[in-house]
């Protein structure tokens, strides 16, 4: 009798419908001196919890955030993520030395039965989290809005795979399709989908992830690029000209981004912009993005995918936005660079007998790089058409190809100069990643492991 009773209290708890979908909106505010945050508003969104309760906890140690969600009553934490912001790419930039502005963010997590806590944290200058924010959240609350929105668009199943509380849910936005190009989203959306799963580690680990699709129709086809004179009001307002980087392209539109995406199970977004010039973005824990119809699309889409998805840092460090490493650097938390070359965070990975750090042609690949970087300017400066652009990469391609692939370590492990935008000061792993150039490269070692470990911490059954 007592077991009986047992085995029907175990399944009764275990088909126990998962809680809804509680949003904190809230707005970001402040400039080189300091930062604020205000509450907009907190809602229930349309459908049940995605996450697994088992995995209600980050010990990742990603993101320039963290936050947590405390149940008021025992102090208990019920739930926490790392993630990166809008806000935080912003101070990344010249601007909050010369302005003040304000960006939407918002934190999701399993609605809860009582009061919580939202705790929100940052790193302070040496990476260590520090409490920036506190919010008393009740879910009693009058002004909690559950009410149901209507859905933008029919939404696709694109790969699933299991229930969404066992599976990494992958949600793919169309951005500036009209009605009438929906069937090219869904074209795209499958196009990228085979994409992501042809690379590894994501090919491993396909049946670990269920794969929808999304698309608000657009009235006219195509997004904002401020910097030819080209303005669109597409529904998740994504733009090209991002922070003044032209093949920068986000949304600033985070309420329209929550609210749509509200329709569909995730916890990681893509949105494919209805575009053909080179272009994308991705930041940790919020979305990626990437122009559907570029010649280097699939490129790009892994790589900032992986920004997005793992917290990667970009591994390349010839851009404009390169500098010198100071003396004093903290290690960061991206899981694929370090500033310790001798002991790296990958080091379990490392070949035996490889030197640290490891040597490169890394003089000869500058000089091509910087060559390379001052033809590019020239092509967009007077705005010739894609094709060219597309023809110079494959010709830098080429040479990256033969030139990292063919020095003394590599395809080694290791711990090789120049990452994270600085020439110096910082390492990666290999020669070559996805991460840091665009030639047909897989992800290095410390990129794959870091993908795999955020797979198994959204999909308990991942091998």
């Amino acid at each position: 009798m007592f077991r009986s009773l047992l085995g029907f209290l175990l399944s009764a708890a275990l088909l126990a419908a998962p809680p809804r979908t509680m949003r904190v909106d809230y707005f970001h505010t402040g400039d080189a001196q300091g930062e604020t945050f205000s509450l907009d508003r907190v809602v229930l969104e349309p459908l049940p919890w995605p996450g697994n309760p088992a995995k209600n906890m980050d010990d990742s140690n990603l993101g320039k955030y963290f936050f947590e969600v405390i149940d008021r009553a025992t102090n208990r934490v019920l739930y926490s993520r790392g993630f990166c912001s809008i806000y935080g790419e912003w101070m990344d930039t010249d601007e909050p030395t010369q302005m003040h502005r304000t960006f939407s963010e918002s934190l999701r997590f399993p609605a809860p039965d009582a009061p919580v806590q939202i705790v929100l944290k940052k790193r302070d200058a040496r990476n260590a989290f520090r409490e920036v924010w506190s919010l008393l959240v009740d879910p009693g609350d009058m002004f909690v809005n559950g009410a149901p929105t209507p859905s933008p668009a029919p939404l696709l199943a694109l790969q699933k795979a299991g229930d969404p509380a066992d599976k990494v849910d992958f949600l793919i936005l169309g951005d500036g399709y009209t009605e009438a190009e929906r069937p090219k989203f869904e074209r795209d959306a499958r196009r990228f989908m085979e994409t992501l799963f042809a690379t590894s580690p994501y090919r491993e680990h396909r049946q670990d992830f269920n794969v929808w699709g999304l698309c608000p129709a657009s009235e006219r086809s195509g997004v904002s690029r401020p910097s030819t004179g080209v303005q669109r009001r597409s529904p998740l307002g994504c733009t090209y000209d991002a922070f003044d980087s032209e093949r920068y392209i986000l949304t600033f539109e985070n309420r329209a981004l929550r609210d749509i995406a509200a329709h569909a199970p995730y916890e990681f977004v893509e949105i494919l912009v209805n575009a053909e010039t080179y272009g994308g973005g991705g930041i940790f824990g919020l979305y990626s993005t990437v122009a559907a119809d570029n010649a280097y699309a699939p490129y790009i889409f892994v790589h900032e995918f992986g920004h997005h998805f793992a917290g990667l840092a970009d591994e390349y460090y010839t851009s404009d936005v390169a500098y010198e490493a100071s003396k004093e650097r903290p290690e960061p938390w991206e899981p694929n660079v370090t500033a310790d070359p001798k002991h790296p965070k990958w080091e379990a990975l490392l070949s035996p007998s490889v030197p640290l750090p490891t040597p490169w042609k890394k003089k000869e690949f500058e000089d091509f790089s910087y060559k390379s970087k001052e033809k590019r300017r020239q092509i967009r400066a007077e705005n010739r058409p894609e094709a060219e652009m597309n023809a110079h990469f494959k010709a830098e391609e080429s040479f990256e190809t033969k030139h990292l692939g063919t020095d003394t370590f590599s395809g080694k492990v290791g711990a090789f100069e120049g990452a994270n935008y600085a020439a110096t000061g910082y390492y990666r792993s290999q020669t070559d990643c996805i991460m840091f150039t665009r030639d047909a490269v897989p992800f290095c070692a410390a990129c794959q492991h870091a993908i795999e470990r955020v797979i198994r911490m959204y999909a308990p059954g991942a091998r």
